[in-house]
Parts: structure tokens; C-alpha cells; sequence
């Protein structure tokens, strides 16, 4: 036996865990992800990932197949592993006066929204850090043309001194308080970075004075 190969057997499988590919009989996609979370959950995230680019991520046959496999190996694995997926229906609107909720609840500076900075729309953006906050949505940002655009425009605004991160709708509803944590550091980072370029501009101003 090739030793990249791992053999593995299943005590039982129903109807809904069978499928056929190219007249070959095979695990359906459900219980497939099932086995990679229980013996080699390494392959688990990248499973789900091609799963969804194919899309063959069905969650209410996942959901169907974790309610009657309660007790299995793997099923709390697969669970969380799901929450990334489980994408919240926010509107543009709900999310952003749900992170600005989460921002005020933190006792953190309100930024700026929907401003116009360098000939882009920004969702969030505090002027004193030349920081900004783009609020993502999987339906808002999918597409070849809006991943393009995206990623020129994060490099346009890097290029005018504003550092941008990108916060998904899913995890400020599943982890809010990691989301405003890092947002904190995040911030602070970005005024000790600005005030070293201050200080250095002064400092080379200062000598070429100086000569």
C-alpha cells in the first residue's frame, strides 16, 4: 500500500451517504467531509473550500447528515468548521450599523462612513489614522471583476498612506469581541506608525536644515 494512501471504513452507511461518480460508487460530498473531519481534518478546511468553488456545498444535506450522525467522530469538527459558511443575511445597511454598535460598545473612536478618501468609497475610516474598514459580504464581493477591483484599489489606497483591512459580515456575528479586540490594536499600531514617519520627517528636516 502507497503510504499517502489512508484506508478507512465507516461501521455504516445510509442511502443519503452513497453517491456514484463516473459509474464508480462513492461517499456523497456530506459524508465525505464528515470522514475528512474525523480521521484527517488537515484536508477538512480545503474540502469545504472546493466544495464551495464546485458548488456542491450543500448545508441543509450537511445540517441532515450531522443531525443523524450524533455521536460519530468528526461531527463537532465539521460543525465549526461550518460557521465560516453560515454567511449571517446582513443588508449593507444592517452591517454597518452593526459594527458601528460593536465600535461604540468598545468604547473605540466612531470613524467616519461611506467617504469619499482618494476616489474611493470607504465604509469606515478614521481620518487621524488614515485607517479604514471595508465591511465585507460574500454576495456584495463574489466575482472575478469585484475580486479584481478590490485588490487594486487596497493597493491605490496603500500607495496614498491608508492602511485598509477587510471585516467579513460572518465573523462579527460569530466572534464580535475578537473583531473589536483587533480592531483596538489595529488602531493603536496605526497611530505609533504615523507618529515614527512624524517624527522621522521632522528629524530629516531638522538636519537638511542643519547642512
Amino acid at each position: 500500500m502507497r503510504a499517502a494512501i489512508r484506508m478507512h471504513s465507516a461501521e455504516a452507511l445510509t442511502l443519503e451517504d452513497r453517491d456514484s461518480f463516473e459509474g464508480i460508487s462513492v461517499t456523497a460530498v456530506p459524508r465525505t467531509l464528515l470522514d475528512f473531519a474525523a480521521v484527517d481534518p488537515r484536508f477538512l478546511d480545503r474540502a469545504l473550500d472546493r466544495a464551495e468553488r464546485l458548488g456542491l456545498l450543500d448545508m441543509a444535506e450537511i445540517e441532515a447528515l450531522l443531525r443523524r450522525s450524533v455521536g460519530f467522530r468528526g461531527v463537532r469538527r465539521l460543525r465549526t468548521a461550518l460557521d465560516t459558511f453560515r454567511i449571517p443575511a446582513f443588508t449593507r445597511s444592517g452591517l454597518e450599523r452593526r459594527f458601528l454598535k460593536l465600535v461604540s460598545d468598545a468604547g473605540l473612536p466612531r470613524p467616519s462612513t461611506n467617504l469619499f478618501v482618494e476616489g474611493y468609497e470607504l465604509d469606515a475610516y478614521w481620518p487621524a489614522e488614515r485607517f479604514a474598514v471595508e465591511l465585507d459580504t460574500y454576495d456584495y464581493h463574489g466575482g472575478h471583476t469585484a475580486f479584481e477591483r478590490d485588490r487594486i484599489r487596497l493597493e491605490e489606497l496603500k500607495l496614498a498612506g491608508i492602511e485598509m483591512v477587510r471585516i467579513t459580515g460572518a465573523r462579527i456575528a460569530r466572534e464580535p469581541k475578537a473583531v473589536t479586540d483587533r480592531l483596538r490594536q489595529l488602531l493603536a499600531q496605526r497611530r505609533r506608525d504615523l507618529t515614527q514617519q512624524s517624527d522621522g520627517d521632522f528629524a530629516f528636516i531638522r538636519d537638511y536644515r542643519e547642512q
